[in-house]
């Protein structure tokens, strides 16, 4: 019982349930927000009164093409919310905290082994012969 305490009381267990209830709520408020204002105004230009009811029947099954694109649409939105307030902003600040790799000097071939070495190597370090710098 210890060792199950322990680890539901560990600190990423508990983030991480948090941020899956934030995000079910999160979830929740866009399928409302998509169900109860955007689609019934898309719905509108339409001459649908609800889009959600949108369907058609083929040999009695009927296929709720308006839950369907409601969906989509709370989809679309919640991940264009999630790329402009978490996704670019993260990758922004890596961007300005990230070290740039020092560049690599130039290099060009042995003509004997056709090994990358340093321009200016006067000598192969792969199989030792003797090379004219490069210009």
């Amino acid at each position: 019982m210890k060792g199950f305490r322990e680890f539901i009381l560990r600190g990423n267990v508990v983030d991480l349930a948090i941020a899956v209830l934030i995000g079910a709520a999160f979830g929740a408020v866009v399928k409302s927000f998509t169900e109860n204002l955007l689609t019934p105004l898309l719905g509108a230009f339409g001459g649908v009164p609800d889009f959600s009811a949108l369907a058609f029947t083929v040999n009695g099954s009927k296929f709720g093409i308006g839950a369907f694109i409601n969906a989509l649409v709370a989809f679309v939105i919640t991940a264009a919310i999630l790329y402009f307030l978490v996704v670019k902003p993260v990758n922004a600040l890596m961007a300005r905290y990230r070290t740039e790799p020092e560049p690599k000097a130039p290099v060009h071939e042995c003509p004997e082994c056709l090994s990358k070495i340093p321009v200016k190597a006067t000598r192969c370090a792969f199989c030792t012969a003797q090379v004219v710098p490069a210009a």
